[in-house]
């Protein structure tokens, strides 16, 4: 059984440039955008199609018409944000009982809530620090930014609610809660692996 870290996080709150420079540090596993990839490959879907429904509300009209031929018939009268839901489920339990890893987001902390080698983290920043990071990185305005941090943290609220019964960023559900703003990368990176050294 793999030692698990699941990092559930807020848009620009640089959770997920954590999450990766922990693997790497660590020398593990790092689960992310390639769980798309993944499921594509096991439900042979069009990867571009699952991304566009990653970590997002569903879609009532489930697909558009330009995806009757690129969808398998199989497939047609379920919400892709299921399939993708259930094939990223099925990956994320495989990868945790077989390989020491580092989990971005898709439910991992609930879909791993009775493993005993898995520690779940959630990454905060208050909303003014995450708004200067989306503009540095996209080369939005502030308005703009903010917009963006509030429409992406609504799909993850309601994405993570409608799969598993808790409510998103709420304490309950974690090991650790760390505010990003507090805290240099580096602090931060110590703390978790401590984290994960503990782990028995």
């Amino acid at each position: 059984m793999g030692k698990v870290i699941t990092i559930a996080r807020e848009f620009g709150s640089g959770g997920r440039i954590i999450a990766q420079s922990l693997a790497e540090q660590l020398k593990i596993g790092f689960y992310d955008k390639n769980l798309i990839t993944l499921a594509a490959e096991r439900k042979n879907l069009p990867e571009e199609r699952l991304e566009r429904v990653d970590e997002r509300r569903e879609n009532p009209w489930r697909y558009d018409m330009e995806d009757d031929i690129a969808i398998q018939r199989q497939f047609y009268y379920e919400p892709l944000n299921d399939v993708l839901f259930e094939a990223q489920s099925e990956i994320i339990k495989e990868k945790a009982e077989t390989e020491d890893c580092v989990i971005v987001g898709r439910c991992a902390d609930y879909l791993l809530r009775i493993k005993p080698d898995c520690r779940c983290v959630f990454i905060t920043a208050p909303l003014e620090k995450r708004i200067r990071t989306i503009s540095a990185r996209t080369g939005l305005d502030a308005k703009a930014a903010k917009q963006l941090i509030k429409k992406v943290d609504k799909q993850r609220k309601y994405y993570y609610e409608n799969y598993t019964d808790r409510k998103w960023g709420k304490h309950h559900g974690y090991d650790l809660c760390l505010d990003s703003s507090r805290l240099t990368k580096e602090q931060i990176l110590k703390i978790l692996t401590t984290l994960y050294e503990t782990i028995e």
